[in-house]
């Protein structure tokens, strides 16, 4: 594809020359006499690069960069300066251009690298793509986890995915209902067509059933357009309905209707149209008790509970904490840029002990907070939220109150953190805890772990 390159001049032949030796190259090339015209013509038309003087009247080439970042992070620069002026071109390179050039510019150091620049370009969009790919294909149906609470939805989703059957997804807020979402929907045949999100609490009762079905012109004050809604945008693939429990109750009627029907009717016309959806929902109220009080439809409810996936707390999968943890390392010390190599055992106790009320969902703010404050190759105690050091505290002077419990709650603590350490095999575990295999197997029964 043709490249779009934007020249930017106040000096006529310098700017006709390099617009010709870059048309010359197959480039598409315009010109901008000074800054306020560049910025004019950009504010129509994108480019893939601009190549710009940085003394110009009425608006300098320093400001024209500030512009064009803030109009297109996508957009490539070049500054032209003169030698003695070096220092105003490393300043510009410091605020977002992507290279500079001396004047008297040598057309083919110009050349080459405008070539390098989109050679760069094009292997960054690439790997952007083969990246979103990736991430469509694994991160985003990533569930961590082996404790056996954990392998048990792993097989609920292998024997529904490729099914169209309707699915609820329950449990308390984070503990990862739109991942089991996404996994059901990466795993089935529908994995190539659209997965599309709907949170049924963040938008007015007013809008939604517009933003779902979609309307018509002149359906209601407002709607100067028609505008498709999400059940078209997900066709052929899955429409997920988070926090169902929230849906206004005429709507599920109407959404009842389009799951049995397999059709909707957009606002402000009677015309049905056939959409071939899969219908997936979650929630972490307790529908039977919202059926009970008036705010959720008993025929909505079993229509969308053909099969249920109840999603466990932390505290009932404590030994995946550790893993968890080190892989929200792993996220966030990629992000930040920090050697970090882990979390210390003492930090690890205090995580494995804390009472996780915000679930999944908390613990990965905690680690990334962690990382934030960390200096250390490891996350120490120091570096956890102090009310985290209060449970640990309180769970500390909890010790006294029976011995023999303490013993066995910390001997739990160490066979989980064994377990993880050697990857949950445990022939492994038992060489390093220095036990035989059948006193392992004998003391993961008795303390109720399972894997």
């Amino acid at each position: 594809m043709t490249k779009n390159i934007l020249v930017v001049d106040d000096e006529q032949i310098i700017r006709e020359s390099l617009s010709y030796i870059l048309r010359k190259e197959n480039y598409t090339v315009d010109e901008a006499e000074n800054g306020k015209a560049a910025y004019d013509i950009l504010l129509e038309t994108n480019y893939d690069l601009v190549i710009t003087d940085l003394e110009m009247p009425e608006m300098k080439g320093t400001e024209l960069l500030e512009k064009i970042r803030d109009l297109s992070a996508q957009t490539a620069t070049i500054v032209v300066t003169a030698y003695g002026s070096l220092e105003t071109a490393i300043s510009a390179l410091r605020t977002g251009a992507s290279d500079y050039i001396l004047k008297p510019i040598e057309f083919d150091e110009l050349l080459i690298k405008v070539k390098k620049l989109f050679e760069m370009k094009d292997l960054i969009t690439e790997n952007q793509i083969l990246r979103s790919e990736l991430q469509r294909t694994t991160e985003d149906r990533k569930i961590i986890g082996k404790s056996y609470a954990i392998r048990k939805i792993f097989d609920l989703i292998d024997s529904v995915a490729d099914t169209d059957s309707t699915v609820l997804i329950t449990g308390k807020s984070g503990t990862g209902k739109e991942l089991v979402a996404k996994a059901l929907h990466f795993t089935s045949k529908r994995k190539d067509k659209p997965f599309v999100v709907v949170n049924c609490g963040a938008i007015s009762d007013t809008l939604i059933e517009s933003e779902l079905f979609g309307h018509k012109k002149g359906a209601f004050t407002g709607a100067v357009s028609d505008k498709e809604g999400f059940m078209k945008a997900a066709n052929g693939g899955t429409l997920f309905l988070d926090e169902i429990g929230e849906m206004p109750l005429d709507l599920q009627v109407k959404l009842l209707r389009t799951i049995q029907e397999k059709e909707y009717t957009p606002v402000g016309t009677t015309k049905a149209i056939p959409v071939n959806v899969r219908f997936v929902a979650s929630t972490n109220k307790n529908l039977p008790d919202e059926i009970k009080a008036g705010n959720f439809r008993e025929d909505l409810f079993y229509r969308l509970n053909v099969v249920e996936i109840v999603l466990p707390s932390l505290k009932d999968r404590k030994e995946d904490i550790p893993i968890l943890a080190n892989h929200f390392v792993d996220k966030y010390r990629k992000e930040m840029n920090k050697p970090i190599k882990g979390i210390s055992e003492d930090a690890m106790r205090v995580l494995i002990n804390h009472e996780w009320k915000g679930e999944v969902r908390e613990l990965e703010n905690v680690i990334e907070r962690s990382i934030i404050f960390c200096n250390d190759d490891y996350i120490g105690v120091n570096n956890l939220p102090s009310s985290l050091i209060v449970d640990e505290q309180e769970f500390n002077l909890s010790l006294t109150n029976s011995l023999e419990d303490s013993v066995k709650k910390y001997e739990r603590d160490i066979i989980i953190n064994a377990l993880n350490s050697n990857d949950f095999n445990k022939e492994k575990t038992a060489d390093y805890l220095n036990v035989g295999l059948s006193t392992l197997y004998r003391r993961l029964k008795d303390l109720n772990i399972e894997l």
